[in-house]
């Protein structure tokens, strides 16, 4: 039987990955696998890159180092460039490493795994053309046949929307270990997968492991995120105290408060205002009380 461990979106968060580190001495694997975005939103993108790196754990990459990477470059999306709206990405890619930067240049988009004695599986951070995009539980089969037509594995695993999941579709069964260092599902812990493989499958175990949150906060203020960042950078902050989407914001603002200048008090307002819910999408409405 073969053993791995299923880490992603990591997202810069140290003393998330570390808990999850110390679980899985718990475990003998014969793998560490990442699934991507490993780096930006969390304080700590230079350490959580080089426990990667230095690891050697198989990894592809996610969106986030596409911001990296492509920041600064002919390839990069006009809007990155806006001082205010990318606030949280332009500090991490202020304060990255360019040695690790540099490794991660050389991160493939997608991994297919074939080990003896079980079925391959292809890995990839969004869907199979795009880490941007996402594969959501409440997706209908018809969609995603028609995201996953391409891909001749039976399992595949994927990331991005830092929500777990173990979703059977057509052919296809998809695993989501959820987020390491961002859940988003409304419970406040790091979110992994293990994963048993053998001739009749692969078998998902999910793990939930707690870290410290306060170190999270007490970094965001030491390192100058909070006064480099602005009201977006709050935003940032507010996924970790909330383990739910916040920048629904940006769509709230242009509805609501058009003309308004983007501050801290219209932050406020908008988590004041219980239709901040109708602005998330309707997969993270989970777990809701």
């Amino acid at each position: 039987m073969t053993k791995l461990a299923i880490l992603s979106d990591i997202h810069g968060n140290l003393p998330a990955l570390e808990a999850v580190l110390s679980d899985l001495k718990n475990f003998a694997v014969d793998q560490i696998i990442v699934a991507g975005d490993v780096i930006n939103f969390g304080p700590f993108s230079n350490q959580t890159a080089k426990i990667v790196i230095e690891n050697n754990w198989p990894v592809i990459r996610g969106n986030n180092e596409y911001f990296l990477l492509d920041s600064n470059t002919p390839r990069a999306h006009a809007e990155w460039s806006d001082p205010i709206l990318f606030a949280p990405t332009l500090w991490t890619v202020q304060h990255f490493d360019p040695r690790l930067k540099s490794i991660i240049s050389t991160w493939p988009d997608t991994i297919n795994l074939r080990f003896d004695g079980t079925h391959p599986i292809q890995l990839f951070h969004g869907t199979p053309n795009s880490s941007w995009d996402p594969i959501f539980w409440t997706m209908t089969d018809a969609e995603i046949e028609n995201i996953l037509s391409s891909v001749e594995a039976n399992y595949v695993i994927c990331g991005h929307t830092h929500l777990p999941m173990d979703r059977k579709s057509g052919r296809w069964q998809i695993f989501n270990p959820g987020s390491v260092g961002v859940p988003l599902d409304g419970i406040p812990s790091a979110s992994y997968m293990m994963l048993e493989g053998d001739k009749q499958g692969w078998r998902p175990i999910f793990r939930r492991i707690p870290f410290n949150y306060d170190a999270i906060y007490e970094e965001f203020e030491e390192s100058g995120f909070n006064k480099g960042c602005g009201p977006i950078g709050s935003l940032v902050v507010e996924l970790y105290k909330r383990a739910r989407p916040t920048f629904g914001f940006l769509k709230w603002r242009e509805i609501h408060r058009p003309n308004s200048n983007l501050s801290f008090e219209l932050v406020d307002e908008f988590f004041k205002d219980d239709e901040w819910w109708d602005f998330m999408q309707p997969a993270y409405h989970i777990n809701r009380e």
